[in-house]
């Protein structure tokens, strides 16, 4: 079953989307919001499978939405306009709708992301461990590298920069791909930009906002959000 989220300021909009998505018995709509601001609360409550996401909205749009998310599901832009297309895919969204939305393009649209996300769950039940070793290539160079040695990954755009040894090469893979790969044991998302190997701490501080800064053997240093704070200590408590 694929867990949806419809975010649309249109009331109208949003009966109409659901009751197209009626039509489809392996999606469920699991909640609706009408700004970011309401959205953002359930997205990371929810973790939904599927975004279905409208591009205008008052306040922040919905590209500033998915700026903010620390959990990122798949997308469905949903819009009265064209402009925004190149644009939406450039934040990895799976299709684009406009509106009023056909019954056959949402159809071909969920028959692309049935698979991918069906691919992505049978992927992020089989999670690496500390003692696996990745492939890692950066232009010419290449690395054989357990996965205990790396201390950091860190976002940048559609790339993730790896630390281990004196070592930062950039591989093409997300963030998101790769906290769904890790096991959270012992690679814990800080915040949006960050995993970090729990093995690689030395200290804990409190940190603004009710957060922690983490030390990092070696050096370097981790802000864990505050959001994700309260997850941190509940994986490493008794």
């Amino acid at each position: 079953m694929i867990q949806a989220v419809i975010v649309e300021d249109s009331r109208l909009a949003r009966n109409e989307l659901k009751h197209l998505l009626q039509a489809f018995d392996y999606l469920e709509v699991v909640a609706e919001a009408a700004n970011a601001d309401e959205a953002q609360k359930l997205i990371e409550s929810r973790q939904p499978d599927l975004l279905f996401l409208d591009i205008q909205m008052p306040g922040r749009d919905g590209f500033q939405l998915l700026e903010s998310l620390e959990y990122m599901p798949e997308v469905i832009f949903t819009t009265a306009y064209n402009d925004y297309a190149i644009k939406a895919f450039d934040y990895n969204a799976l299709d684009y709708l406009m509106k009023p939305i056909e019954p056959k393009r949402l159809a071909a649209a969920l028959q692309k992301i049935q698979g991918k996300i069906q691919q992505k769950k049978q992927k992020s039940e089989t999670k690496l461990s500390e003692t696996d070793q990745v492939f890692v290539k950066d232009g010419d160079k290449c690395w054989f590298v357990k996965l205990a040695d790396i201390k950091l990954f860190e976002a940048a755009d559609n790339y993730t920069r790896v630390y281990f040894d004196n070592f930062q090469p950039m591989i093409h893979r997300t963030l998101n791909y790769l906290e769904n790969r890790l096991d959270e044991r012992k690679f814990f998302r800080a915040n949006r930009q960050q995993i970090v190997n729990v093995q690689w701490i030395e200290r804990i501080e409190p940190w603004f906002s009710g957060g922690l800064k983490v030390f990092l053997k070696g050096g370097g240093e981790v802000e864990i959000s505050r959001r994700q704070t309260l997850k941190f200590k509940d994986l490493m408590s008794f």
